[in-house]
């Protein structure tokens, strides 16, 4: 009788411990996506606003007219830097179907720098039609950044 208790006891043991570490573990691999949404959500937004601003910036060299031809470049040139940090980052970190679509983008909105620092003006066919090829990039690059978040039309997860 006292054989049964003993084994019993540790069966009640290994069972315990076992649930313990599967239980642990469930939760790690649960912190672990939790923290790597975050990182890529910083990302995202981070890279969102870099390109936001570089195309502001781009907006208002091209709606002044009378605005030199190297200030002009330089102007633009800078505004677009920190979006190419930005752009390897997301390479490295995120999904092939949103770092193409971040890519694409990235060289719509480089092209439109490149107009610009032409001396192309906000009311030129050429600029509207270029911000337009732009936005249509972001759009689908927005799209594909809620996807990959698991995001709804609402913005929160389901």
């Amino acid at each position: 009788m006292q054989w049964i208790t003993l084994i019993s006891t540790i069966v009640g043991a290994v069972i315990a411990t076992g649930s313990a570490m599967l239980l642990d573990r469930q939760r790690w691999k649960r912190e672990r996506l939790d923290r790597e949404t975050q990182t890529l959500r910083t990302l995202y937004g981070d890279y969102l606003a870099g390109l936001s601003e570089a195309r502001h910036a781009c907006g208002n060299v091209a709606r002044d007219s009378d605005m030199e031809p190297s200030m002009r470049r330089i102007t633009a040139r800078e505004a677009f830097g920190p979006c190419i940090g930005l752009r390897y980052q997301m390479t490295i970190s995120a999904p092939s179907r949103v770092v193409e679509a971040s890519e694409d983008a990235f060289r719509r909105l480089r092209d439109l720098r490149d107009r610009v620092m032409e001396g192309v003006l906000v009311t030129d066919p050429v600029y509207l039609a270029g911000r337009r090829t732009y936005d249509d990039a972001l759009a689908v690059l927005r799209a594909r950044m809620r996807e990959d978040l698991d995001l709804g039309e609402d913005g929160t997860a389901p």
